[in-house]
């Protein structure tokens, strides 16, 4: 196993959830200390509070992934008289670095939404409401026919190729490669001063820009010439869509009051808020994590009997009413199923790259309402 530092790390998880995913003026990324250090614990949170920092300091975890990013507005100063500052103190004091990972967590595929969707037994899901539609390149490789195959391995691997639901996806012509070598060139094929004639493939796959300088790599890798011939060309149609919320179906329709009780069970919330008429039958569920009072409308739009969302205001519960639309608020707090989903799918993707470091997951319970 490598010992790793943060760097190493975030740079896997930004593999799976990229900052680009991040709706504008969203402070994603780190928000206290630096990713060169070495790492070989993470604590993985919802919250980052003062409790969450001990937490940290307890268990030897020198990096805390967050999805609720610490410092949201601007800050004037750091007290360290005050919670903030005390908290900011100790992560300084400790070496503790402290990454936010928000709304791109929410996007990406597997993200947090589509931990809810899944906890809720959602089926046939999609996306609620785009946000992001992913740029694309042309990769044109050309190469020897004794490497094309290693080359398409290579760059399948890479992350290539991905075309809606197919994967490793190349098209592949046969030609001649002419070049002559000179002066201080040391050619894998041909001398030096003649001019060499090979049988080579002409590969092209389709680059998601997300994975485009590690495709790069692995082709330079793969390549056997010192200077392999290659294009890459920005691409005008978009790739993946994604964005916030997901859109599914039920295994089996309920009622409304049937579903919310099952949503209270799943999330294991003491209490929960709805609207809507408790014996309307729900068959189609759009959910998304946090605050969702501004996508009551989208949710409509999809089709959606009921949104399951938290943080529902009183006068967007009468907006949700008046265009039928049911709402289910369970809290906010629901989102700490990412807390079990980051840990389970980065120790994953650590051991897989045979990474030295361990994921923990909080027991600190941050959510600050009580019920009676």
């Amino acid at each position: 196993m490598k010992n790793v530092n943060g760097h190493e790390i975030i740079h896997l998880f930004e593999q799976w959830s990229p900052k680009s995913y991040a709706l504008e003026g969203d402070p994603v990324g780190v928000h206290i200390g630096q990713l060169n250090r070495p790492v070989d614990k993470v604590l993985v949170t919802l919250d980052v509070n003062e409790q969450v920092v001990d937490e940290a300091i307890e268990v030897g975890a020198s990096l805390i992934i967050a999805h609720h990013p610490p410092i949201f507005k601007p800050l004037k100063n750091i007290a360290t008289d005050t919670v903030q500052g005390r908290m900011f103190e100790k992560c300084i004091k400790h070496d503790i670095t402290i990454y936010a990972a928000h709304t791109n967590l929410d996007v990406a595929k597997g993200g947090v939404n589509d931990m809810l969707a899944g906890k809720l037994g959602l089926v046939n899901t999609k996306v609620m409401e785009q946000t992001y539609s992913e740029a694309l390149y042309k990769m044109i490789v050309f190469c020897p026919v004794t490497h094309a195959e290693e080359m398409r391995t290579a760059l399948g691997h890479a992350g290539s190729g991905a075309i809606g639901e197919y994967t490793a996806c190349s098209f592949t012509s046969e030609g001649a490669g002419r070049f002559t070598p000179v002066d201080n060139a040391n050619p894998y094929i041909g001398q030096v001063g003649k001019e060499e004639v090979v049988a080579e493939e002409k590969i092209e796959v389709i680059v998601p820009a997300t994975v485009r300088n590690r495709v790069l790599k692995a082709m330079l890798n793969a390549h056997p010439y010192e200077e392999p011939a290659y294009d890459l060309i920005k691409l005008e149609q978009r790739g993946n869509t994604l964005g916030l919320g997901r859109v599914g179906e039920l295994e089996e329709p309920l009622t409304l009051d049937a579903f919310a009780s099952g949503v209270k069970d799943i999330f294991q919330v003491p209490a929960l808020r709805f609207v809507g008429n408790p014996k309307k039958m729900i068959r189609k569920v759009a959910v998304l994590g946090g605050d969702g009072n501004k996508y009551i409308h989208a949710a409509k739009r999809s089709g959606a009997d009921v949104l399951v969302t938290g943080d529902l205001y009183y006068h967007v519960a009468h907006d949700a009413e008046s265009i039928n639309l049911a709402v289910v608020d369970p809290g906010h707090n629901i989102e700490k199923v990412m807390i079990e989903g980051v840990a389970n799918y980065m120790q994953q993707a650590c051991d897989e790259a045979k990474f030295a470091v361990n994921f923990i997951k909080s027991e600190v319970i941050t959510e600050p309402f009580q019920f009676k």
